[in-house]
């Protein structure tokens, strides 16, 4: 069963926030870190750019454009002190969903079991 695409960008903002928690890039520059990152996981440019715009939006990144290189300018993003805050509320989500997909693997197992055990 293949995720809906919504589903599969649930947590592209903390992802972009994490990236960004390293140093200030361009989104160009996320989405390869991200590609070169999650082998399986392949967010289009997108959705990292309307993910970027919502979290200008709500005060977690801001961002300056570079004009020093060659070609064309480029918008780097930098975490705010907003987005630290942000990035800490998704390590709480995502230890609470690692907590409770544990126990829905060790209660599948433990079922999957008595379930063989049963035909037996």
């Amino acid at each position: 069963m293949a995720p809906k695409r919504r589903q599969q960008y649930r947590h592209l903002p903390a992802f972009v926030l994490l990236t960004l928690a390293e140093n200030p890039v361009h989104g160009s520059a996320i989405h390869s870190a991200l590609i070169d990152r999650f082998g399986l996981y392949k967010p289009d440019t997108g959705a990292i750019y309307r993910c970027l715009q919502q979290l200008e939006q709500d005060g977690e990144v801001d961002s300056e454009w570079d004009t020093s290189g060659k070609g064309p300018a480029k918008k780097n993003y930098r975490l705010t002190s907003a987005g630290w805050e942000k990035l800490e509320q998704w390590r709480q989500d995502i230890e609470m969903r690692l907590v409770n997909l544990q126990y829905f693997l060790e209660m599948y197992h433990s079922l999957k079991e008595l379930q063989v055990d049963k035909k037996t």
